[in-house]
């Protein structure tokens, strides 16, 4: 009984110190443009192999709050952060910048343009500063528009080291001026790419039967990883059904961050 107490003794006090290591989530509020910022959710893990920007999808907004609390964190990639950090990669959430608030935020054509590419610049220079480590920028649906932005607009040394396409938009969505990314000339990309999509991604924006149209677009040798099975809740777009990899997020997740170590 002595052994047993003292082995679960030892187990607690060796979970506190692992997590004592590991950093508490930080809000950090970046200038990126002149009277500009945008507030980043950092979490990081003991020590960092790599850096992920998450760009999250819809308008853009996550709502970070001074304390960390996120009012809109049901995204896949926000609600899978821990999941990233979990496998060595220091993560940054970024919200919609300061001059995109309320209704304005972040639609499609703001994600194309200049404006959004100089905020990304500047957060991909602090990271790399910060961290010493490759940066990744990883978007989800319409986030997947600025990923191909920073590919397309940002040079050397503010480019990222490589983006992933989750759930790309790949088609227009009714009268909404923002180009889906097969509409996009990607022939300029240069950087690692991967896409990664659900098989039954019920999204209307997101038709799986288009993904030969993007992968045509994209540089030689961009890699495709697709899945099935999950549960599908909610709206079709919404981030509970299979556009936001229910139940599978811990796979999705894995492959990403296995992809991301085969690049360094």
């Amino acid at each position: 009984m002595r052994l047993l107490h003292s082995l679960a003794l030892f187990a607690i006090l060796a979970a506190g110190s692992a997590q004592a290591q590991a950093p508490a989530p930080q809000v950090v509020d970046l200038p990126t443009r002149e009277g500009v910022t945008v507030r980043m959710l950092l979490q990081e893990p003991a020590a960092a192999s790599s850096v992920v920007l998450l760009l999250t999808g819809g308008n853009g907004s996550v709502d970070i709050a001074a304390n960390g609390f996120m009012r809109r964190e049901g995204n896949f990639l926000v609600r899978s952060r821990g999941l990233f950090a979990d496998r060595g990669h220091a993560v940054l959430v970024l919200d919609a910048p300061s001059d995109r608030g309320g209704p304005r935020y972040m639609g499609g054509v703001f994600r194309e343009s200049p404006e959004h590419a100089a905020d990304l610049a500047a957060v991909v220079a602090w990271a790399r500063a910060r961290y010493g480590q490759p940066v990744w920028l990883v978007g989800t649906s319409r986030g997947t528009h600025s990923a191909a932005t920073a590919a397309l607009q940002l040079k050397a040394p503010n480019a990222p080291d490589g983006i992933v396409l989750t759930s790309t938009i790949l088609a227009r969505s009714g009268e909404s001026p923002a180009r889906p990314l097969t509409e996009l000339d990607l022939t300029g990309v240069t950087l690692p790419v991967l896409v990664v999509h659900h098989e039954q991604d019920p999204c209307q924006v997101c038709p799986p039967a288009l993904l030969p149209e993007l992968m045509k677009r994209l540089p030689a040798g961009t890699a495709l990883r697709t899945y099935t099975g999950g549960q599908s809740r909610g709206a079709p777009c919404d981030p509970f059904s299979h556009h936001g990899f229910n139940g599978i997020e811990d796979r999705v997740v894995q492959d990403i961050s296995t992809w991301i170590g085969s690049r360094r």
